[in-house]
């Protein structure tokens, strides 16, 4: 679902929310898209198989439609004078034990015949009267209302077995009765706990994108950004499909250090992502490999590479038992490898779903990155290639106000400033120029200032 929104050319897309519990610090096996897909699929058709075998059991224990028949009670009317007439042509007079018998067996039959039959008329509360004797009526004549009252008798007993016979025809696209947890209605829950919830997050998304579908099957990740300095804090969070490549979600990651160096004109678009032992360098417009460096030094300093990789995975602990109990059992050295982002796409990688892996730019600007779910793409979800990657999250930015007006937002902090109410303090344009210059020129110059963006 789609809607536009007012102040600008963007959308806000409705997304499904479903996928496993999120629980901290729990990481996934080692895996990969194409597995995941191979794996979900297996369960499916298994789950189907479960299921609608279950269905087709029921359905072979069950009345068919075809085996149904429809009686109005008009119907039943006439069947009850045939069968009258038909009684008293047998007997030939008036009625004894063998033509009562006859009736009973007649009517066994019938309600055998009309077993599974499905009565549509519910009024049957008032029997057809007496019919007017004209002249010269004989006794015969009245056997045969008497027997056609028996056989009324009769065929209402027969409908109300066959309301019974009704409420015990499992027919599964209509039951409601049967037994929980062995039948289609147990099983149909059971498929609807693995469906997506019918809550739904609305994102953002651009009007601007060309409509490009989505080729199935198709994976969603949730890709996760950290803080460069501020531990555990989330700075932004994507759905990106699995057939994507790296620089799609490098180009909307948002970071304030990419913002201060273009600003200072020192913008270096390069970087790399490190996912298990893979090094994934944006190569674009001929940048910098930012991991030919580590790679030299893993080839020429192998003993000062191990030791700093125990420490990485023992931690500080292992490393002090390991100085008293004199243990030699040492983690090999990862085989690291480097790729092109441009043309590395997520269904390429192996990873850890909730494992912490590292984003680097700017030369030294780093970030945790979380690869958190993985799942396949839900009917609800946009179907759009182009608006991908989609921002799920993303917290507001805080300004600070001027802190001499008060007005407008601040565009410059200084540091040591004589002339300041506070230290540091934040200034518009407007008030710092007032401030610090006059005549275009320069009052004072002891202090530092610096361009202010955000919190």
């Amino acid at each position: 679902m789609l809607g536009h929104d007012e102040g600008g050319d963007d959308l806000y897309a409705s997304i499904p929310l479903g996928g496993p519990i999120y629980v901290t610090d729990l990481v996934g096996p080692l895996t990969r898209v194409p597995d995941f897909e191979t794996s979900v699929n297996e369960e499916l058709e298994s789950l189907k198989e479960e299921v609608y075998g279950d269905v087709a059991q029921v359905c072979d224990e069950d009345t068919s439609v075809d085996e149904l028949k429809i009686i109005q009670e008009d119907e039943l009317v006439s069947k009850a004078f045939e069968e009258a007439f038909k009684v008293d042509e047998l007997a030939g007079g008036a009625p004894n034990d063998n033509s009562a018998l006859g009736i009973e067996q007649s009517c066994l039959q019938n309600t055998e015949e009309n077993k599974k039959a499905i009565v549509l008329s519910e009024s049957n509360k008032n029997p057809p009267g007496k019919r007017k004797k004209g002249k010269g009526v004989s006794k015969k004549n009245d056997y045969f209302d008497e027997s056609y009252m028996v056989k009324v008798e009769q065929l209402a007993r027969i409908k109300s077995k066959q309301e019974e016979d009704k409420a015990c025809v499992r027919l599964h696209s209509f039951n409601n009765s049967m037994v929980p947890g062995h039948g289609v209605k147990a099983k149909a829950e059971k498929i609807n706990h693995l469906k997506s919830g019918s809550v739904s997050k609305k994102v953002k998304t651009s009007s601007s994108y060309g409509d490009v579908p989505v080729q199935y099957p198709e994976t969603v990740l949730s890709f996760e950004v950290y803080h460069n300095r501020k531990t555990g804090s989330k700075t932004q969070e994507f759905l990106v499909l699995g057939r994507q490549f790296l620089t799609e979600v490098k180009d909307k990651i948002y970071c304030l250090t990419d913002e201060i160096m273009r600003t200072a004109g020192k913008y270096d678009p390069s970087g790399y992502f490190l996912i298990e032992d893979v090094f994934c360098n944006d190569m674009r417009d001929s940048n910098v490999d930012y991991s030919k460096t580590i790679l030299d030094w893993l080839k020429n300093s192998k003993n000062d590479a191990l030791e700093k990789w125990e420490f990485i995975v023992a931690g500080e602990v292992r490393q002090k038992q390991k100085a008293i109990l004199g243990t030699e059992n040492k983690q090999p050295l990862p085989r690291f490898k480097s790729l092109h982002m441009q043309s590395t796409r997520f269904c390429d990688l192996r990873f850890h779903l909730g494992a912490g892996y590292l984003y680097c730019h700017q030369g030294n600007c780093r970030h945790l990155i979380v690869l958190r779910d993985m799942r396949l793409i839900h009917p609800e979800d946009v179907q759009n290639r182009s608006a991908y990657p989609l921002i799920t999250y993303q917290p507001k930015l805080l300004f600070k106000k001027c802190s001499v007006c008060k007005i407008y937002r601040a565009d410059k902090v200084t540091v040591d400033d004589k002339w300041a109410s506070e230290n540091p303090c934040y200034f518009c344009d407007i008030c710092y120029y007032m401030l610090h210059y006059e005549d275009r020129s320069l009052l004072y110059s002891d202090f530092g200032v610096y361009d202010y963006h955000h919190e």
